[in-house]
């Protein structure tokens, strides 16, 4: 019997990691880091819903951390086996896997500091640099399109998907009981108009699909690249007008590029003020580098490869002197910092010195998942907490929806029609409930059997049957309760402190001061 496990991104978007069961092999699609708020991230903190020695190969979809940022957890665990994936994915994860084991072992370290004041038990790290250093040599790559078998009579075949440099949809048919289980997983879709990348593609006829579904219930406005760049054109004179500076969170890697690459394109066409653009992120500043290395295969770029990412108003940063540094100007600068949705990284830094300056915009440019920093900004927050301070959101915010690395409701149902027919049934990942729940709907519509269409939650396995139809046979508790995906014990405190401190504030005098703390110790007595 075949099986198949949803172990992340099952009701979220994060955590990506689909274990597969068959008389042939075990094998994992993708291992992704939990991202969000921190009931969400501690799930990365706990022991994996299988025995990692007993996985034979992994298939990994592309390098974004919610897809590989677990792999030197798994290798820790005892998982030896090769990682199939593509050469410029294996480019990427170089710096990547390193860099997100360096933030691991720093907040280990900081969380340790406060224990040993408390007086409590010392913290481990999820995983270490040289567990990143391990996972790297088990690395092999294929191109797109070519069949190859990590198993006997299992074949694997790569397909682009467009959402990122080296990203793949896994075709893969599995034996099992003499036929064979035609199964394909999207990984994470990008849209039709895409800088870079060519838009996504695979062959027809599946048993099953494993689809993400990130923007199952949304619908953008159709665009073309020069709209995209129009529309930012827009943004940047705007703020810049304001007299102040522009902050962009931005994923470092594609998305900073993008934004690079559409920005010198204003600058060189004098649609936009003369300004310094800074791109302070270490890990952005090398994907920018491998990007360079690939010029010459990407699609849709206005520049000259051989000029790409080297405009004369650009500064790429590198140390931590080199960021300070920025936090001295005023106005006038395009800051582009990691992390996308605020939760790490320099672009805290650069929110702490913008953030209560109405002169100043902090432009988002892509997803922002609940429970995040960025969520709570755009979703119109008054005052942020950062660095345990509590700030004034007095800057401009605003949102340009169209760098979006994913596939938008109606690119989502085209790719999925287009790789009909499905007799099994289809599998939306990858998406919080809502989104999952319009796209069943939409594709429903469109002919699919609602029996077919599954909707599978944390740690759910179903029986895959070649030629027949896929039910769900173990459906545990979840590791996470699905209220707390969204907004958390965390997140509450947060916004209590923070009313708190402005019912201290508005308070007149003492007495009433004294007054609010009484009522609150009263209340935490009962």
């Amino acid at each position: 019997m075949a099986t198949l496990k949803f172990c992340g991104a099952a009701g979220t978007v994060t955590g990506s990691c689909s274990l597969v069961r068959s008389e042939t092999a075990t094998f994992l699609v993708d291992c992704g880091l939990f991202q969000g708020n921190r009931t969400t991230q501690e799930l990365n903190l706990g022991e994996f819903p299988f025995d990692a020695s007993k996985v034979e190969f992994l298939v990994l979809t592309h390098a974004h951390i919610d897809h590989s940022g677990l792999l030197p957890k798994l290798t820790a665990a005892g998982f030896t086996g090769p990682i199939y994936t593509t050469p410029a994915t294996k480019r990427l994860l170089e710096f990547m896997l390193a860099d997100s084991a360096y933030i691991q072992q720093s907040n280990a370290e900081r969380e340790n500091r406060k224990r040993e004041r408390r007086g409590q038990e010392p913290v481990v790290p999820i995983y270490t640099i040289e567990d990143a250093q391990e996972t790297l040599k088990q690395i092999v790559t294929h191109d797109y399109e070519t069949w190859f078998e990590p198993k006997p009579g299992l074949r694997v075949r790569f397909w682009n998907a467009g959402h990122l440099l080296g990203s793949l949809s896994a075709e893969i048919h599995v034996p099992e009981g003499g036929k064979s289980i035609r199964m394909l997983f999207s990984g994470d879709l990008g849209p039709e108009e895409k800088a870079f990348h060519p838009e996504p593609d695979a062959p027809q006829g599946y048993d099953y699909i494993i689809c993400e579904s990130t923007y199952g219930n949304r619908d953008r406005e159709e665009y073309t690249l020069k709209a995209r760049r129009d529309a930012m054109r827009d943004e940047l004179k705007r703020a810049l007008a304001r007299g102040g500076n522009v902050v962009i969170p931005s994923f470092a890697v594609e998305r900073s590029q993008e934004l690079l690459h559409d920005i010198a394109v204003l600058l060189d066409s004098g649609e936009i003020p003369d300004a310094d653009v800074y791109l302070d992120s270490p890990m952005a500043r090398k994907a920018t580098e491998v990007f360079m290395d690939f010029a010459g295969t990407m699609e849709d770029i206005e520049i000259d490869s051989a000029k790409l990412f080297r405009h004369k108003n650009f500064h790429i940063t590198q140390s931590v002197d080199e960021s300070k540094a920025i936090n001295n100007i005023k106005k006038g600068a395009i800051i582009i910092s990691a992390s996308g949705m605020c939760n790490a990284g320099r672009i805290k830094h650069h929110l702490k010195n913008n953030i209560f300056r109405p002169e100043s915009t902090i432009l988002f440019v892509g997803y922002q998942s609940p429970g995040t920093l960025g969520n709570i900004i755009t979703s119109g927050a008054k005052k942020v907490r950062i660095h345990g301070k509590e700030y004034e959101v007095r800057a401009q915010i605003r949102r340009l929806g169209n760098y979006s690395a994913h596939a938008d409701q109606p690119e989502l149902v085209n790719w999925l029609i287009e790789r009909g027919p499905v007799t099994g049934g289809l599998f939306l990942n990858h998406g919080e409930d809502d989104s999952r729940a319009a796209l069943r709907d939409l594709m429903v519509s469109k002919g699919y059997d609602p029996e077919k269409v599954f909707l599978p939650q944390f740690d759910e396995s179903y029986e895959l049957i070649a030629g027949g139809t896929a039910h769900s046979t173990e459906k545990p508790k979840p590791r996470i309760p699905v209220a707390q995906l969204e907004r958390d014990w965390h997140n509450e405190y947060a916004e209590f402190m923070m009313d708190l401190s402005t019912q201290l504030q508005a308070a007149s005098t003492p007495e009433a001061r004294h007054q609010i703390m009484q009522k609150l110790s009263a209340a935490l007595a009962n």
